[in-house]
C-alpha cells in the first residue's frame, strides 16, 4: 500500500496496553488507512475507514534514557519495533484488512543515523530535547553564523534541532564523516527512519515539514543547502530525498501482518 503523511492523532486517554476487538467486515470495497503516530513517549496506530470510523487501535509506551545531565536519548530499533507490534495488532483486531494507504506522524527534531546497507543504527535516537549540540551552536554562534543560518532556515541556531543531533552521530561514529560523505550512512528525522523500515530500504525520504526542522533545509528555495551542510558538518549524500506532506512515499513491504 501507499506510504504518506498524516495528521497527529487524536486523544492520548486510551491505556498503552488496551486491547481492543474489532468485528471482521467485507474490506475488499473499503480498504483502511492506517495512521502512524511516533511520539517522544507513546507510539501509537489508529485504523480508520472511508467515513473516519476507527476501526483498529493500539498503543506502546516508550523508553526514555537520560546518560548524562542535559542529554536525552531513544533506542532507534525500539522505536521501529514499536511501530511493528502497533501495526500488527491493530490489523489482527481488525482481520487483517486491505489498506489503501499509511500516513505517518512523528515526533520532531529527533534524529537518528543509520547504515544504508544494513539499515543497522549507528547510535541512540538523539531526541528533540537534548541538548549534547550545545558546544557546537555555540561555536557556530561565536563564528557569526547565527544571522545567516536564521534567515535560510527561519530557525535559531539551537540544539533542539536536527543539525546538531546529526553532526554528532556522525562524530560518534568511527568514519562516520567520511562513510556519510561517500553515501554509506543515512540520516534523518523519525519519519525518514520509519519509511525506510517500512518500505525495506528501498525509500530514503521524508517529508517537507519535517525537513524545515532539521536547520538543514533552506526554507526559500524548498531544499537541503550546502551552506548549512558544510556548517553543520552534515554530508548532503546522508540526507534523505524531500518531498511535499501530501506526497506518495513509496509502497510498504510485507512485515508482520502488514
Amino acid at each position: 500500500m501507499t506510504l504518506g503523511s498524516a495528521q497527529p492523532l487524536p486523544g492520548d486517554a486510551e491505556r498503552p496496553d488496551r486491547q481492543v476487538a474489532y468485528p471482521r467486515r467485507d474490506m475488499e470495497s473499503d480498504a483502511l488507512i492506517l495512521a502512524i503516530d511516533q511520539g517522544t513517549t507513546n507510539t501509537k496506530a489508529i485504523l480508520v475507514d472511508r467515513r473516519g470510523t476507527i476501526v483498529g487501535q493500539a498503543a506502546r509506551p516508550m523508553a526514555i534514557e537520560y546518560p548524562q545531565p542535559g542529554w536525552v536519548q531513544q533506542d532507534a530499533a525500539e522505536i521501529w519495533q514499536a511501530v511493528r507490534e502497533c501495526i500488527d495488532e491493530c490489523l489482527t483486531a481488525a482481520g487483517s484488512p486491505a489498506l489503501a494507504a499509511i500516513g505517518i506522524s512523528n515526533q520532531r527534531e529527533t534524529g537518528v543515523a543509520w547504515e544504508r546497507a544494513s539499515g543497522a543504527p549507528i547510535g541512540p535516537a538523539v531526541t528533540w530535547q537534548c541538548r549534547r549540540s550545545a558546544d557546537l551552536c555555540e561555536q557556530l554562534r561565536a563564528a557569526g553564523r547565527g544571522p545567516e543560518i536564521t534567515a535560510r532556515t527561519g530557525l535559531p541556531v539551537d540544539p533542539m534541532f536536527t543539525a546538531g543531533k546529526l553532526r554528532w552521530l556522525l562524530d560518534a561514529a568511527p568514519d562516520g564523516q567520511a562513510r556519510a560523505a561517500a553515501g554509506e550512512l543515512c540520516v534523518g528525522t523519525v519519519d525518514s527512519w520509519l519509511l525506510w523500515n517500512l518500505t525495506g530500504g528501498a525509500q530514503h525520504r521524508t517529508d517537507v515539514s519535517n525537513a524545515s526542522r532539521t536547520q538543514l533545509m533552506d526554507i526559500g528555495a524548498g531544499g537541503w543547502d550546502a551552506g548549512l551542510s558544510e556548517a553543520f558538518g552534515v554530508p548532503l549524500a546522508a540526507l534523505p530525498q524531500i518531498l511535499p506532506s501530501r506526497a506518495r512515499f513509496g509502497e510498504s513491504v510485507a512485515i508482520g501482518a502488514l
